[in-house]
């Protein structure tokens, strides 16, 4: 069931790469969504995946399929942005800046304010992978929000853009995009 027991991953790739993409399932610690006071409970991110704590998602060995010069781009959402900067660093990179902000153009209950966007950092190993591609990549996207946690295919387009040539994986990954790798509960087919 979603949310309880210990998670086993499947063993991450004998490979390296030069970007790797992560959007962890963070652990709420069984907080549940509403809308309004009241309403009906709308879920979270329990009710539909297998949620992990900080202290498990940072004894993954990123670090070993990180290339000498790689970058990560971290998903965090804004409750979590602090365990986000040091999952980043417990992996073996340094916290560079926010890659992307995604205006999800719809609203969730927040506790101080409506939330709508997303962040999605950068981390740095080493030197900026080269060769680089686009520079002139903008920083915010706006798509409506779609399944449960899914992300806009854009950002990872707007990655590619940047880093055509590099080697790629997409870490806790649903399914497999073309030119890149993919690992994870859903993508490994658990």
């Amino acid at each position: 069931m979603p949310g309880k027991g210990a998670i086993v991953f499947p063993p991450l790739p004998d490979a390296r790469f030069g970007v790797i993409y992560a959007d962890p399932p963070w652990d709420y610690k069984g907080q549940r969504q509403h809308n309004g006071p009241g309403g009906i409970d709308t879920g979270g991110a329990n009710a539909h995946y297998a949620t992990v704590t900080l202290t498990a998602l940072e004894s993954l060995d990123v670090q070993g399929i990180a290339a000498d010069n790689a970058l990560l781009f971290l998903w965090s959402s804004s409750p979590h942005l602090d365990q986000a900067i040091r999952l980043g660093k417990a992996w073996g990179f340094a916290w560079a800046t926010v890659a992307f902000v995604w205006n999800k153009m719809k609203t969730n209950p927040g506790f101080y304010t409506l939330s709508q966007c997303e962040l999605c950092l950068v981390f740095k190993r080493g030197k900026i992978p080269q060769p680089r591609g686009a520079r002139n990549i903008r920083q915010y996207i706006e798509v409506a929000r779609g399944q449960h946690s899914a992300k806009p295919d854009e950002v990872r387009k707007r990655i590619e853009q940047m880093f055509p040539k590099q080697s790629r994986i997409e870490l806790f990954a649903r399914d497999k995009a073309p030119g890149w790798c993919a690992w994870g509960l859903e993508a490994n087919g658990m």
